[in-house]
């Protein structure tokens, strides 16, 4: 049962905490009574049976809660009277007309959450864990910062809110393009997060994937030029094409390389193709249509022997001059290795061995071990691969590293066999 209740409040957390912070307007305690709420659930439904809407009981109990706590706290005695009084006017509660400036809940909050007074790291950082459904390990890992680092980072964000005293509220339509930014990077750090989980035994979480989705076409609909959201949805649609294909019978990481192409969605990969070719008109292109444009390369190539790799290559080099970043430049070495050789992208991955940012990274020792692998320097591939193992936390990757580290500490002494490709680091390239 204590399974059933998390599984629920994982699904259901960011829109329960949404519906709270609309409400009462104070995250903090949003946060507690949602967790009373599950604690509450935990105790009841193993006698009562879990309830038709499980969502809709949480949030009717931690309503409840809420109040109970306000009318206690004779400082909030001003604010539940006001509360109580919408609440007279405005009569029961109805969902969210779609036809608003923003049609959804929690889409209206990541917009609140990612106000200009926060630094745009806090905004995402904040919002990804009160609202996107990730733990703090998760959004750590979206950082690549420890995660009592980035615990942190989102205490700081919350007293920043309450001494600058910045309200929960949707902002007006032309604030939006200024908190855009954090908005879009919320919604591909869900979707990452779903596409490879960070932790635990399954490789894809589809609930997250298709939440991110979701909300990046409710995005569009909302901004529909804006060019760089819609390069976000060709890009979330371009990788998510692949889905089925990236997980064996039993669960286990299949490579790009190794994907059977026949099972890629050719619906997602035709509506992602068309939105890039829209997000590359009118100017400059922005990262995210950058990366749907590799990710449109990989999708239309019969293999990874024909896919277009000086392409790719170029489009690393354009995206490292509009958006360089340390994953940016592993993704690109990846290329490099595979248009020039490993030897090539090695020398590039050598370059980012001292890059603070990638330190307990363990796709570049991953990817630095497939190399080594390749070139036929076992015992060094067979370092590498044990110092991604002890990084991995996700159980399908952990399972390929081990099988690989078997692999090469069996060829140690006679180094050889048929060369393989490169693991694919990032989304948009595996």
């Amino acid at each position: 049962m204590a399974g059933s209740v998390e599984s629920v409040f994982r699904e259901e957390r960011g829109r329960l905490l949404a519906a709270l912070v609309h409400r009462f307007g104070d995250l903090d305690l949003a946060e507690e009574v949602a967790s009373e709420a599950v604690a509450a659930a935990l105790e009841r439904w193993p006698v009562d049976g879990v309830p038709a809407r499980p969502g809709a009981w949480l949030l009717t109990t931690a309503r409840r809660k809420a109040v109970d706590r306000l009318r206690r706290d004779r400082a909030y005695a001003a604010r539940l009277a006001v509360l109580q009084a919408e609440a007279d006017r405005d009569g029961p509660a109805a969902p969210p007309a779609e036809d608003g400036d923003v049609p959804d809940e929690r889409l209206r909050l990541f917009f609140t959450c990612c106000h200009p007074a926060l630094p745009l790291d806090a905004q995402v950082a904040l919002t990804l864990r009160c609202l996107g459904g990730l733990s703090t390990p998760e959004v750590a890992r979206a950082f690549l910062v420890p995660p009592a680092t980035m615990a942190q980072r989102i205490v700081r964000a919350k007293r920043k809110i309450k001494a600058a005293r910045i309200p929960f509220r949707v902002p007006e339509a032309d604030e939006l393009p200024a908190r855009l930014p954090g908005v879009l990077r919320v919604l591909y750090a869900i979707f990452t997060e779903g596409y490879a989980a960070s932790a635990g035994p399954e490789l894809v979480r589809g609930d997250l994937a298709d939440e991110a989705i979701r909300l990046a076409r409710i995005l569009r609909r909302l901004l529909p030029l804006e060019r760089e959201v819609t390069g976000l949805l060709a890009l979330l649609l371009l990788v998510d094409a692949r889905r089925d294909a990236r997980t064996g019978p039993d669960g286990q990481l299949v490579l790009l390389a190794d994907q059977d192409r026949s099972r890629w969605d050719r619906g997602s990969i035709e509506e992602g193709r068309a939105l890039v070719v829209a997000a590359l008109r009118g100017g400059p292109p922005g990262p995210y249509a950058l990366q749907a444009a590799i990710a449109a390369v990989h999708d239309e190539a019969a293999d990874v022997a024909t896919t277009d790799w000086p392409q790719v290559v170029a489009l690393y080099d354009v995206l490292t001059d509009v958006a360089p970043s340390p994953v940016v430049a592993l993704n690109r070495a990846v290329a490099v290795a595979m248009r020039d050789g490993p030897a090539a992208g090695l020398a590039l991955l050598d370059g980012l061995a001292g890059e603070e940012r990638l330190r307990g990274y363990h796709l570049l020792p991953a990817v630095r071990a497939d190399l080594l692998r390749r070139l036929g320097r076992c015992g060094e591939a067979a370092a590498a691969y044990e110092e991604a193992l002890a990084a991995v936390g996700n159980d399908a990757e952990r399972e390929y590293l081990a099988r690989r580290l078997e692999e090469v500490r069996a060829a140690v002494r006679s180094c050889g066999g048929p060369p393989a490709p490169a693991a694919s680091p990032s989304p948009g390239a595996g």
